[in-house]
């Protein structure tokens, strides 16, 4: 009897025995699979580079004859692209400005007559209170661009001045109205394209203007025989 107590308790422990170790066993293999989650992932391919930025087009691709883009990593080319962007929008108003501006010099209530001439003259004969509105709507519009692309300063390493945001698109700003924007990624990065496209020859087209009326003292339009 007292041998099949022994024995009994002895079975007994090594079932504990062989439940602790399996126990252990899984439990290791627990935070080893934990372990193997937070190894370090293969680093992700850049968003944003030479070869997938929007605005290179065949057969030319990218035309950067100083070779900038290529000592760019992505945060700079980010902030060229961005920069780039803005003075095609600049560009394409500014067109629009010359254009509308000499069309209907002497006809709008806003200058009453007292802006005339060449584009190029219309500036200094505009009215002071003019310039604090464009002053004040300029600051607006460039406070709200700094605080949806930049990083806030006291975050920003000193080495990285004008640091963007990681998900901040350049030029992105979420000025849709007309609700044009595609969803698709690739509708989307055609229609970066056509608007590069279109600030490109905005901005040749502005300094064509300028140097032209500075030539022979004429308008756009006059030049053109309207």
């Amino acid at each position: 009897g007292g041998n099949g107590s022994r024995d009994g308790k002895a079975s007994k422990n090594n079932m504990k025995t062989v439940a602790s170790i399996a126990l252990l066993a899984s439990s290791a293999s627990a935070f080893s699979s934990f372990g193997a989650k937070k190894a370090s992932p293969a680093p992700a391919a850049p968003a944003f580079t030479v070869d997938t930025i929007p605005g290179a087009i065949a057969p030319t691709g990218i035309f950067d004859p100083l070779g900038l883009a290529d000592k760019a990593d992505e945060m700079t080319l980010k902030r060229y692209r961005e920069a780039e962007l803005t003075h095609g929008r600049v560009s394409m108003l500014a067109v629009l400005g010359f254009l509308v501006g000499e069309a209907v010099e002497s006809k709008t209530f806003l200058f009453n007559g007292e802006v005339t001439g060449p584009a190029i003259t219309h500036l200094p004969q505009v009215n002071p209170i003019f310039w604090l509105a464009l002053t004040a709507g300029i600051a607006k519009a460039e406070t709200q661009r700094a605080q949806i692309g930049w990083v806030e300063p006291k975050d920003v390493p000193f080495d990285q001045p004008g640091l963007l945001r990681d998900n901040y698109i350049p030029g992105d700003l979420g000025f849709d109205p007309l609700g044009l924007k595609p969803e698709d990624a690739d509708e989307f990065a055609l229609m970066q394209t056509k608007e590069l496209q279109n600030g490109r020859l905005a901005m040749l087209a502005a300094a064509g203007f300028l140097a032209q009326e500075l030539v022979n003292g004429q308008g756009i339009l006059q030049n053109l025989g309207f």
